[in-house]
């Protein structure tokens, strides 16, 4: 029986990288995976998915907001074997739903890789609807600075110090994200603060 699946972790966990190598790993065996991701996640490119360690594939499919991915996923011509996602954090709560049903009526398994939290420690809504649809959820650990687990992705500014205001959404990498651990995020804000 097929399952929705959510792995997440915070920046720099090697999701995208893992997911790129279970699409590796499904291919070497013959099946067809249809990977997706978010129009929204534009960094490397509308089609590019690229980890950080350089393992890159193009998407067959960028999902734009207004989209049914249910719909899209009718219209391909074969059925796939499994379905991976890139960046979920970015999908409507209502696009979610739709790969959900997709794993209850097609009875194919969907790999979601994102964040579950934004630089401010709030839920992403397509990580809420995740977390609240998924058979399966497991965290991909990374480490902070000081050798605690990372459970934030605090964003920096151009000279390298938090932000704590603005928009949910800005795209970056290790220029604008640094994976930390709670109590050293709340200290680096403090010091910051104090300056």
């Amino acid at each position: 029986m097929a399952k929705l699946y959510f792995k997440y972790g915070a920046m720099g966990s090697s999701k995208t990288a893992q997911a790129l190598i279970a699409k590796f790993n499904y291919e070497e065996r013959g099946m067809r995976v249809w990977l997706i991701k978010p129009s929204v996640d534009s960094r490397d490119g509308i089609g590019a998915v690229r980890s950080r360690i350089g393992l890159e594939a193009q998407a067959d499919a960028v999902i734009r907001p207004e989209d049914n991915v249910a719909a899209l996923y009718y219209a391909l011509e074969g059925r796939k074997d499994v379905i991976i996602a890139d960046e979920s954090q970015f999908f409507t709560p209502e696009q979610i739903e739709q790969l959900a049903d997709l794993v209850d009526n097609e009875d194919i398994p969907v790999l979601c890789f994102g964040l579950a939290t934004d630089f401010q420690t709030k839920m992403f809504p397509g990580s809420k609807r995740l977390f609240e649809l998924a058979q399966s959820v497991t965290e991909i650990k990374t480490v902070c600075a000081c050798g605690a687990k990372a459970t934030v992705n605090a964003r920096l500014d151009g000279e390298g110090h938090i932000v704590t205001g603005g928009e949910q959404v800005v795209l970056g990498g290790n220029d604008t994200y640094l994976a930390m651990c709670r109590p050293c995020w709340k200290k680096r804000i403090a010091a910051e603060a104090r300056r």
